[in-house]
């Protein structure tokens, strides 16, 4: 480095093009955090959506045995609905819906766990 006549640090044409070199190095480091951040509100939304669904479903079947499952993919978002699955479990005076949604993944490598949740409704009285 060499220093102008006041004592101030003078940049050589070396020194050119660091910056640059700094930010494309860290930047595979900045895509991967907000790839992470995106997934974690894909995990948020889609077990939102699971509840959304298990309620959808149970009212549905509380209304008409066995619709939990058109009741359940009517309720969430149409890119999630083929990843939806519930379960009808039928009790004297109630049923209860268990909905599990795939989680989707935007990191290749990365695989969660669906989201499951369970919603239980009385059935309807006017049902026999």
């Amino acid at each position: 480095m060499s220093y102008d006549g006041k004592g101030r640090a003078r940049r050589t044409g070396r020194d050119r093009g660091q910056v640059a070199l700094e930010y494309l190095g860290f930047l595979p480091i900045l895509v991967l955090v907000a790839m992470a951040g995106v997934q974690i509100g894909l995990i948020a939304y889609t077990a939102q959506q699971a509840g959304t669904a298990a309620r959808a479903g149970a009212r549905a079947a509380s209304l008409e045995p066995g619709a939990a499952q058109e009741g359940c993919q009517n309720a969430v978002s149409g890119w999630l609905a083929d990843g939806t699955e519930c379960a009808e479990a039928p009790g004297a005076d109630e049923v209860t819906v268990t909905a599990t949604v795939d989680i989707p993944s935007i990191v290749p490598g990365w695989d969660f766990d669906p989201a499951t949740k369970t919603a239980t409704m009385p059935l309807d009285a006017t049902t026999d």
